[in-house]
């Protein structure tokens, strides 16, 4: 409900539409929410549904530059204190996770400058042996200001391997677009560019492209950032194929992991 709220005031100024697009976002809700569903499953249908009523297709973007903007003093700020290993690089992109709409930069600032990252859970040593063994990577990129903490890691990867960025087809809540990369100045070093298919937080395989299923199926490992991709992948059998690296910013995801809220995981899957 919460997101249903906030999107519906993102996407217009118009207080009778913004009521109009909340009463049946809420419908939508009471609908779909049953157990057992992933949440991103009513999550989809739910930012289609706003933005097709506001008629404004992508409600998070005045946010996504502000937080593309951001990302880059915060990446400046703490850089210097990483050095050039798959540890210390996993370390550096699960902190541009901590980001967040609307979550203070002032605040984002304090976190960096004191606290040093570390994993509640840590499988951060087997990244680099399971980077080395691979032929074919894809990198799924979580939200638009992560970009510029993803590069160091993404390009390591391709030192070794075949590595393929992964973004949003479509604008959906403040995730990474081809359009974000664009506008960050980050299309050389991002190199190359995939999409799910999909706006989902995550990834619904229903409504994924055909290239990425194909892509999936065929990667030998698969580095997924954000609470999207952990809570519609962790569904998959484990392979130790899928390697999540998120920050747990919610109880569901936080309880689900088994670790306290707000704890950074990087977990083989």
């Amino acid at each position: 409900m919460r997101l249903a709220h906030q999107a519906s005031d993102l996407a217009t100024d118009d207080a009778g539409l913004r009521e109009d697009t909340k009463r049946a976002a809420e419908q939508m809700i009471r609908d779909k929410l049953k157990p057992g569903i992933v949440s991103v499953e009513v999550a989809e249908p739910l930012h289609r549904l706003i933005k097709k009523v506001t008629g404004n297709r992508d409600p998070y973007r005045k946010f996504k530059d502000v937080e593309i903007d951001e990302a880059r003093r915060l990446f400046e700020l703490v850089k210097d204190g990483y050095k050039e290993d798959f540890v210390d690089y996993l370390k550096l992109a699960a902190q541009g996770n901590a980001m967040d709409f609307f979550r203070p930069i002032g605040e984002l600032e304090k976190e960096f400058r004191e606290n040093r990252l570390e994993f509640v859970i840590d499988d951060s040593s087997l990244l680099e042996g399971r980077v080395k063994s691979s032929s074919l990577i894809l990198y799924l990129a979580d939200n638009s200001g992560e970009i510029i903490f993803d590069m160091p890691l993404l390009n390591l990867m391709r030192r070794y391997t075949h590595a393929v960025y992964v973004v949003k087809e479509l604008p959906v809540q403040n995730d990474v677009t081809r359009e974000d990369i664009r506008k960050a100045g980050l299309q050389q070093e991002a190199g190359e560019v995939m999409t799910t298919g999909t706006a989902t937080p995550g990834v619904l395989f229903e409504l994924a492209s055909e290239e990425f299923k194909q892509a999936f199926d065929s990667a030998d490992f698969i580095f997924a950032k954000g609470m999207g991709y952990y809570e519609t992948l962790d569904e998959q059998p484990p392979q130790g194929k899928i390697f999540f690296c998120l920050k747990a910013k919610c109880g569901p995801v936080a309880r689900s992991l088994g670790v306290p809220l707000n704890s950074y995981v990087a977990k083989l899957h």
